[in-house]
C-alpha cells in the first residue's frame, strides 16, 4: 500500500506527536517514507511550508516525498471538478486569494496509484459534502484516517 498524505494529517503528528517523545512512531514513519510507502503532492507542500516550524523544516528536508502530478493525475482532477458539487473542494476564498489547494490532487495521486493507493486525511465522510473522503468514496479511491492508517499498518505504541 503506497500512502498519500493530505496536509491535516501530517499537522496533527507535528502538533501531538514529537518526534522526541514517540521516537517509535517517527522511526517506523521515516522508513515508510524511505521505503517509498509515504508520499504526497507538490500542493500539500505548498499548504504546509509557509510557517516557521517543525512542521515547515521537516518538509524542506523531505522534499522528495512531495510529487508533480503526471498528466493523467491533472485529467482525474479536471473529472472530479465536472462534478458541480466537488467543485466546492475549493472555497471561493482560495480561488479568490490564488491560495494552494492539495485536496483534488491527492485524491488523484492515489487513484493512480490503483488499487495500491490509499488518501490519508482529516477530514470525515459527511452526507453531501464535497471533502475528501466524500470524493474518494464516489471515484473508488481507498482513504482513512491517521489511526486507520496506523491501524492497517499493525502500529501500536
Amino acid at each position: 500500500m503506497i500512502y498519500v498524505f493530505d496536509s491535516g494529517p501530517l499537522i496533527v503528528m507535528f502538533r501531538h506527536y514529537y518526534r522526541n517523545r514517540f521516537p517509535s512512531l517517527w522511526e517506523l514513519f521515516d522508513e515508510m517514507i524511505e521505503n517509498g510507502g509515504i508520499i504526497s503532492v507538490r500542493e500539500v507542500k505548498g499548504e504546509l511550508e509557509d510557517k516557521e516550524d517543525s512542521l515547515s523544516e521537516w518538509v524542506s528536508e523531505n522534499s522528495e516525498i512531495f510529487l508533480e502530478a503526471i498528466p493523467d493525475e491533472g485529467l482525474f482532477v479536471s473529472q472530479i471538478f465536472q462534478i458541480q458539487h466537488f467543485q466546492q473542494l475549493i472555497s471561493k476564498k482560495a480561488q479568490l486569494k490564488g491560495k494552494k489547494v492539495a485536496d483534488p490532487f491527492v485524491i488523484a495521486k492515489a487513484h493512480s496509484l490503483g488499487e495500491n493507493g490509499c488518501v490519508v486525511t482529516t477530514e470525515k465522510l459527511k452526507p453531501n459534502a464535497a471533502q475528501i473522503p466524500n470524493v474518494c468514496e464516489h471515484f473508488g479511491v481507498s482513504w482513512t484516517n491517521l489511526e486507520g492508517f496506523m491501524r492497517t499498518e499493525g502500529w501500536t505504541f
